[in-house]
């Protein structure tokens, strides 16, 4: 009998027992709110911020509510209005342009390559073509582009990179932390993310005039001075005044929840790069299946696992599919015409004009995704690759001709 694999691809490890102790602390005095402190305390919050900044180098760090909230107010600082072009990925996940559409904003997206990052050809002639002024970067699935050479080409261009680092947090790219290439760096802290707070996120920047307007527009009303990993005073003179107030740090609670969180967060990347390279290793060379390239510049967090079927049609896919579910194993196709849970894909935002980008489209018909929880053990993950080996080269194997 085949074997079968158990475990469940949602259900992640519980949160650390000094984040719960930290958690009821926050729930015994009631002290909540990011600005509700007693005297001399700094918060949560604040210190979550000041860690997490100096976790990725920036001057500054604001913590929110989500990665969505962060990537859409790094856009509303950095100047984007509404009917603005903003350019990002075809290959990402709904807030991403959802974030851009917040604004009141226009996606321009830009074609994928087989390697699941930007194409940089593709990413010139659409600079030229739309005259977009930023970039939403989204590392989708925590693939890196070549940093190097993407922002050679946006500042020859004058255009502005917000990175949407969301399955990055941790990864580098030639030893410089993701999210600091660009004037902001955007995460999540959402359950399946690298830090599980539910939901949540943070935004750094080293641009004082960008953090100022992000801090008004997260809500501190005229409480900015009570920020750590924040400008000076007079960083928020005018942008005072000339920012709405858009509630949205980050709770206490999510702060006392994640501290001892970030504090393991090397630890966990490495933990998720021992599975990932466990399930790579079990299905290099498997016929019909192409495996990501990793680039040596790239310093990754393996959370999720992509390998394309390239040329299949969708009736095998769909088997592929159907023969893992049967034995366990949960995967997620982005190819398919309908949008599916979280896989939908650029033709299914219809709130961004409609584009043709049959790069993209040959790519995501024979893209598969597959969360790794570190709930999984590296036998676990290897159990996992013999069962997709097992199904795809049974369906390759049966194909006519």
């Amino acid at each position: 009998m085949s074997e079968k694999f158990n475990g469940s691809f949602t259900q992640q490890e519980p949160i650390p027992q000094a984040g719960i102790d930290a958690a009821m602390a926050v729930l015994r005095h009631g002290r909540l709110h990011r600005y509700n402190l007693a005297e001399g305390e700094t918060g949560e919050v604040a210190l979550l911020e000041q860690e997490f900044a100096a976790f990725t180098g920036a001057k500054y760090c604001l913590a929110v509510t989500s990665g969505g909230y962060a990537m859409a107010t790094a856009l509303r600082a950095a100047g984007v209005k509404p009917g603005d072009p903003v350019l990002s990925n075809a290959f990402t996940l709904a807030p991403v342009p959802g974030a851009i559409a917040g604004v009141g904003a226009v996606p321009a997206f830009v074609e994928v390559t087989e390697d699941l990052t930007l194409d940089l050809d593709d990413l010139k002639a659409r600079i030229a073509a739309s005259g977009a002024r930023v970039l939403l970067l989204s590392h989708m699935r925590g693939h890196i582009c070549d940093m190097d050479a993407l922002m050679a080409i946006c500042d020859a261009a004058g255009v502005t990179v917000v990175e949407d680092c969301a399955h990055t947090m941790g990864a580098e790219w030639r030893g410089t932390p993701s999210g600091r290439h660009g004037i902001a760096g955007c995460y999540s802290t959402q359950t399946y993310k690298h830090m599980n707070s539910g939901e949540g996120g943070f935004l750094v920047t080293d641009d004082a005039d960008l953090a100022a307007r992000a801090v008004i527009l997260s809500g501190s009303y005229m409480l900015y001075g009570r920020h750590k990993a924040a400008p000076p005073p007079e960083a928020f003179e005018t942008v005072r005044y000339q920012t709405p107030n858009m509630s949205g740090r980050m709770d206490n609670l999510r702060a006392a929840i994640l501290r001892p969180q970030l504090r393991a967060l090397p630890d966990q990347c490495a933990r998720w790069n021992d599975r990932y390279r466990v399930i790579e290793d079990g299905l290099r060379d498997t016929p019909g299946l192409r495996t990501i390239p990793r680039p040596a510049n790239e310093s990754y967090v393996g959370s999720s696992f992509q390998f394309l079927l390239p040329g299949w049609d969708a009736p095998r896919l769909r088997d592929v599919l159907a023969r893992c579910h049967a034995r366990g194993v949960e995967l997620k196709w982005f190819g398919a015409e309908e949008p599916v849970a979280f896989t939908s894909r650029y033709d299914s935002w219809r709130y961004a004009p409609e584009q043709h980008l049959p790069q993209t489209d040959r790519v995501l018909s024979g893209l598969i995704d597959m969360r790794i929880p570190l709930t999984f053990s590296p036998q676990d993950c290897a159990q996992i690759a013999r069962i997709i080996r097992a199904e795809v080269s049974a369906v390759w194997q049966a194909a006519p001709g």
